[in-house]
């Protein structure tokens, strides 16, 4: 049974930090791409960062400089560093696991910013 459980997120005042981590079992960590999306209140999910297999990075305009996803293959888990955050960056943030024609996706975990 594959899970990807999101921990991290909470309340954070704007110009402060937070770090989400996402833990991955039941599958071959090591030969996914992973990524980050959050989705906002009335508006779509959309991508935040992504990392493959191999570690190539890729993040979204909005989060360039702020935000650095990584993974510890060892730990099989995925993080998100994210900096300097402001209130648009409230949403509920989503670790997605894919390769090949399977995807999967965590339950979610919320983070607010606001003063």
């Amino acid at each position: 049974q594959v899970r990807l459980v999101e921990s991290g997120g909470g309340l954070v005042q704007p110009g402060g930090s937070l770090r989400l981590s996402c833990a991955a079992s039941g599958i071959i960590f090591s030969n996914y791409h992973m990524g980050w999306y959050r989705q906002a209140p009335g508006k779509q999910r959309e991508l935040v960062a992504t990392i493959t297999s191999d570690g190539s990075t890729n993040s979204a305009d909005s989060v360039k400089g702020r935000f650095t996803i990584s993974r510890d293959k060892g730990k099989n888990t995925l993080y998100l560093q994210m900096n300097s955050l402001t209130p648009e960056d409230t949403a509920v943030y989503y670790c997605n696991a894919a390769r090949l024609q399977s995807g999967y996706w965590g339950q979610g975990t919320q983070v607010t910013v606001s003063s």
